[in-house]
C-alpha cells in the first residue's frame, strides 16, 4: 500500500471516525487541552468539526475539503482545527448542536462550529461545499470571512458569543414546577402526536421520514390502556410499510437510518445499532399484540444481522455500518434487472424483479433498484396468474442467491467501537426477544455483551467507561450509559433470573444517582462528577433518535424500585417526571419514551411472582405466559422453592410466596396487593387479562 503523505494527531485515537481523518492534510487535534491552550497562546479561533463514521455528508465534506491541500492550508493558517466523533463525545456534540440550531434554525452532521479559544461558539453551520453551491457559501470563503471577522471585529464576536452562551444556559435552567402526573396528560400527549400521522404510508409527517419508534410505542400504550383500535392500527400500518420498504434490508436483515422520501423507499443507507435495537422491541411488541408472522420475521432477521455482522468476538456490539462503499452511497445494497436475471434465470428473475420492484430503469440512481415490496405475494400472484406458493418459493430462493452474491461485494465500512449506552439498548432487545421467542442464541448474545461491558468497561470503583475500541476503554460514562445499561440488565434478569444482573443493575443505579442526580430540582445531568466540565451542564430531556437518559432512568428506577420494594427510587422517578411535565404538555412528540414512563408511573406495573424449579416443564409454561405479558406493564421475578427464603431477603416480592402442593405457582400483584395463587398457565392467563 502507498504510504500516506500526511499524518496528524488523530493517528493516536481509538475512534474509527477520527482515524478516517488521521491522514488529512488538515492539522487536526482531538478535543482536549492541547488544542485550547494553543488557541489561547496563538490567539486563533477554533474550527470544531463534529461527525460520525456512518455519516454520508461527513465523507463528502472530507473528500471535498479536508483532503484538499489548498483548503487545508487555509484551515491550518487561520484556525486550530479540532475533530470530534459525536458518538464518542455526545456531551460536546449536544452543546454545540444546540448552538448551531440557535444560530441557523437547523442542525445536522457534519457540524461545523467556530469557537473562541475558551470554547464559546460564535458562528456555525453544517455541511459547507468547497465552492458556492446549493445556496451555501463555499467553505474557503467561510474560513477567510470568519478569520477576518474574528481578527477585525473582536467586540462583535464577543457579543455573539455572549448571546449564544446566554441561550445555552437558558436551555439548561429547568425548574421543577411540581406539575400533576395524570393519565390525562399521557392521553393528551398521544392525541397531539397522532395529529401528525401519515395514514397513507405510516410514520409521521412527510419527508425525510424517520422511524419514530418511541412515539409509536406511545400508541401501543394507548391501545393497551384504552382499547383504542386506531392507535394500534397506526403502529401496524407503519411497521408493515417499513418492513416492505427500502428502509429495510430484505437480503441481510436490519434497518437503515431513515427514508429520504415519504413512502420508505429510498433510505440513507447507514445502519445504526440503536435503530435496530429500538425497532426490534417495537416489532416484538406488535407481534405480541397480533401474532402476525411478518413482525416475528423482521425481529429474527434483524437480530440475525446484529449477531452476524455487528457483534465483536469478545461479546460487545459495534456501533454503525456505513452508508457508502467504493465512494458511493448505497452501492452495496442496490441491483439492476440484468444482473438479477443473470443470477436467477430469465423466468425466475422476472418474477423476483416484479415482486421486489427491480425495474429496467431502476427506482434509485444510475438505473439501480432498491429492493422493496410494493404488492403482497397473493395480490401479485393473482395479477401475474402465478401460483402464490411458486412466487413465494422463487422470491425466497432468489433472496438466498442474491445475499450470497452480495457477500462478495466490497462491504461498507463498519464503526467497531463499542458504546455502553447503545449496547444497553441491544441487550434489552435480545433479552426481550428471548423471552417472547425462546431462542437461546438471543439470551447468549445479550449475556455475552453484558459480561463484556462489566469486565472491560467498568472501573474498579464501579464507574462505567463510555467507549471501547482497539483494546482500550475510554471516557467516563455518561448518564445514558448507566440508564440504558441498567434497563438492559433488568431485561436480562427477567429473561434468566440470574441475580447477578439484578445486583449489577442496582449497583449502577446507585452510582448514577451519586454522579448525575440533581438534588435541588430533580432529574439527571448528562455529565457526572467524573466527566470533563464543559461550558454548560445540561439535562438532555429529549427523546430523539434514541431515548433521553432521563426518560430511561425513570423506567429503570420504577422497575428496580418495584422488584426491590424501594420507594426512594419511585420518588426520584416521580421528581424527574415532574421536572419535565411542562415539556410533556407543550411538545409531547419530543418525549415519546418519557410519556411511556409516565404511563408506567400512573398505571403501575403488574407484578408477576413465580415460585418453581426453573427446569420444571410446568414452571416453563407459567414463565412463557408471564413473558407473553407486554414489558410495558409488568415486572417478573422467579425463585426456586429451595432458594426462595434467601432471595426473599433481597427481593421482598417473594416474601410469603410459596409453591402450592409442591407445584410451580404464580401470583399476580399490583402495588403489593396479590391475587390468590394459581398453578396452571390457563389460570395465569386469566389473571393477566384482569390483574385487578
Amino acid at each position: 500500500m502507498k504510504k500516506p503523505r500526511f499524518a496528524n494527531r488523530l493517528i493516536h485515537e481509538t475512534s474509527p471516525y477520527l482515524l478516517q481523518h488521521a491522514h488529512n492534510p488538515v492539522d487536526w487535534y482531538p478535543w482536549g487541552d492541547e488544542a485550547f491552550e494553543l488557541a489561547k497562546k496563538a490567539d486563533r479561533p477554533i474550527f470544531l468539526s463534529i461527525g460520525y463514521s456512518a455519516c454520508h455528508w461527513c465523507h463528502v465534506m472530507e473528500r471535498e475539503s479536508f483532503e484538499n491541500e489548498a483548503i487545508a492550508a487555509v484551515m491550518n493558517q487561520f484556525f486550530v482545527n479540532v475533530k470530534v466523533d459525536r458518538e464518542e463525545r455526545p456531551d460536546v456534540d449536544e452543546i454545540y448542536m444546540n448552538a448551531v440550531q440557535m444560530m441557523t434554525g437547523a442542525g445536522g452532521w457534519p457540524m461545523s462550529v467556530f469557537l473562541t479559544p475558551d470554547g464559546t461558539p460564535f458562528y456555525g453551520g453544517t455541511y459547507f461545499p468547497p465552492d458556492s453551491r446549493y445556496g451555501r457559501p463555499g467553505f474557503p470563503d467561510v474560513l477567510r470571512s470568519v478569520a477576518t471577522h474574528y481578527r477585525d471585529n473582536r467586540g462583535k464576536v464577543g457579543e455573539a458569543a455572549e448571546r449564544l452562551m446566554a441561550g445555552l444556559k437558558r436551555l439548561t435552567d429547568l425548574r421543577n414546577l411540581d406539575g400533576a402526573l395524570t393519565g390525562a396528560l399521557f392521553s393528551e400527549g398521544h392525541s397531539q402526536i397522532a395529529r401528525n400521522f401519515d395514514w397513507e404510508n405510516g410514520g409521521f409527517g412527510s419527508q425525510p421520514k424517520f422511524p419514530g419508534t418511541m412515539n409509536l410505542s406511545v400508541f401501543l400504550r394507548e391501545f393497551e390502556k384504552t382499547g383504542n383500535r386506531n392507535a394500534l392500527d397506526m403502529v401496524l400500518l407503519t411497521l408493515r410499510k417499513m418492513a416492505r420498504g427500502g428502509i429495510y434490508d430484505h437480503l441481510g436483515g436490519g434497518f437503515h437510518r431513515y427514508s429520504v422520501d415519504h413512502r420508505w423507499l429510498v433510505p440513507h443507507f447507514e445502519k445504526m445499532l440503536y435503530d435496530n435495537a429500538l425497532l426490534t422491541v417495537l416489532y416484538l411488541e406488535a407481534f405480541q399484540h397480533t401474532g402476525e408472522p411478518l413482525f416475528r420475521q423482521v425481529v429474527q432477521e434483524t437480530l440475525s444481522y446484529v449477531i452476524r455482522e455487528m457483534t465483536d468476538p469478545q461479546g460487545g456490539f459495534y456501533s454503525t455500518q456505513d452508508a457508502d462503499s467504493e465512494g458511493e452511497e448505497g452501492k452495496f445494497f442496490v441491483w439492476d434487472q440484468e444482473e438479477v436475471c443473470a443470477l436467477l434465470g430469465q423466468e425466475e428473475g422476472r418474477l423476483f424483479c416484479r415482486y421486489y420492484d427491480v425495474r429496467p430503469e431502476g427506482n434509485f440512481e444510475h438505473g439501480k433498484s432498491i429492493l422493496n415490496i410494493p404488492v403482497e405475494v397473493s395480490e401479485l400472484a393473482g395479477f401475474l396468474d402465478v401460483d402464490p406458493e411458486r412466487l413465494d418459493d422463487v422470491t425466497q430462493r432468489g433472496r438466498r442467491i442474491l445475499a450470497d452474491v452480495r457477500e462478495n461485494r466490497i462491504k461498507p465500512e463498519r464503526d467497531d467501537k463499542i458504546q455502553v449506552s447503545w449496547n444497553g439498548l441491544m441487550i434489552s432487545a435480545l433479552a426481550r426477544a428471548y423471552q417472547v421467542l425462546g431462542r437461546s442464541e438471543y439470551l447468549a448474545a445479550a449475556q455475552n455483551a453484558a459480561d463484556f461491558i462489566l469486565r472491560n468497561m467498568q472501573t474498579e470503583s464501579g464507574h462505567l467507561l463510555h467507549t471501547y475500541n482497539t483494546g482500550r476503554a475510554r471516557f467516563p460514562g455518561y448518564q445514558d450509559d448507566y440508564a440504558f445499561f441498567s434497563n438492559g440488565l433488568l431485561d436480562l434478569y427477567e429473561a434468566s433470573f440470574d441475580p447477578r444482573w439484578l445486583n449489577a443493575a442496582e449497583a449502577l443505579t446507585e452510582t448514577m444517582l451519586q454522579e448525575f442526580w440533581d438534588p435541588e430540582q430533580g432529574g439527571f445531568y448528562f455529565t457526572g462528577r467524573a466527566n470533563e466540565k464543559l461550558i454548560v451542564r445540561s439535562k438532555n430531556p429529549y427523546d430523539n433518535a434514541i431515548p433521553s437518559g432521563n426518560s430511561m432512568a425513570v423506567t429503570s428506577l420504577m422497575r428496580l424500585g418495584t422488584i426491590l420494594d424501594r420507594p426512594d427510587l419511585w420518588q426520584k422517578a416521580e421528581q424527574t417526571l415532574k421536572l419535565f411535565e411542562p415539556m410533556l404538555r407543550e411538545m409531547p412528540s419530543g418525549f415519546g419514551q418519557m410519556l411511556c414512563s409516565l404511563d408506567t408511573f400512573t398505571r403501575r406495573p403488574v407484578e408477576i411472582v413465580l415460585v418453581g424449579d426453573p427446569e420444571d416443564s410446568a414452571t416453563k409454561d407459567l414463565l412463557k405466559t408471564a413473558h407473553g405479558r407486554l414489558p410495558s406493564s409488568r415486572v417478573i421475578v422467579l425463585a426456586d422453592p429451595d432458594k426462595r427464603e434467601d432471595l426473599a431477603r433481597r427481593i421482598p416480592l417473594l416474601s410469603d410466596k410459596k409453591a402450592i402442593n409442591g407445584r410451580p405457582t404464580a401470583y399476580v400483584c399490583r402495588s403489593s396487593v396479590c391475587s390468590a395463587p394459581v398453578t396452571t398457565d390457563t389460570q395465569l392467563q386469566a389473571l393477566l387479562r384482569n390483574p385487578s
